[in-house]
């Protein structure tokens, strides 16, 4: 299992207990699925890529990430995007994960606009798009996402999708490395951003 969607999936069968307030049970979780519950479907995709409750069924988890995600819940969204991006459980198909992560983003998912960014400055998916990777990376940013406020502080630093604003620079990169992002201490200590 691919370690970024292992780490990911750990999280969300952590958030799924606390969502029930208790254990996930999978025969109660299928049924609640089974009746169109979207945050059940969810669960029940994790649950079944992971194996917690029942066998790992790769299959079963695509199919029921993506009846949550068509419901419109971020977090399979997110899911479902991951998958499409690296080819987990289906072809990889960047154009799929932009759209699903889009979909996420929007709604307010802060992964979902940190890879929404990503996928805008690499060009995956979608045209190369700084100012709309700016924009993502802000989204994320003001959301505490570590990485996010690094890559927006980069933005700034070398004007990328914005002009060259290095007190802007110096803000958001010192607030990643504050938070615990080691890119960023090295970065703010390289270029000496304290003078900013």
């Amino acid at each position: 299992m691919n370690l970024r969607i292992f780490s990911y999936l750990f999280l969300v069968i952590l958030f799924c207990n606390n969502i029930y307030g208790q254990e996930l049970n999978f025969e109660s979780t299928k049924k609640s699925a089974e009746k169109g519950e979207a945050i059940a479907q969810y669960s029940l995709a994790v649950m079944h890529y992971s194996g917690f409750g029942t066998l790992i069924n790769k299959k079963q988890s695509f199919y029921w990430c993506k009846k949550s995600a068509e419901q419109g819940y971020s977090e399979a969204q997110c899911l479902l995007a991951l998958m499409y991006y690296l080819g987990e459980v289906t072809l990889i198909d960047k154009r799929q994960s932009f759209y699903w992560y889009k979909k996420s983003a929007e709604q307010g998912n802060s992964i979902a606009q940190f890879q929404l960014a990503m996928m805008y400055y690499d060009g995956e998916g979608i045209r190369t798009n700084k100012k709309q990777a700016f924009y993502w990376f802000n989204k994320s940013a003001e959301q505490d996402d570590v990485k996010a406020q690094y890559n927006f502080g980069l933005m700034y630093f070398f004007g990328e999708g914005t002009p060259i604003d290095k007190k802007q620079a110096s803000f958001w990169i010192k607030k990643s490395y504050e938070n615990g992002y080691d890119n960023a201490k090295r970065f703010w200590k390289e270029y000496e951003l304290w003078k900013y």
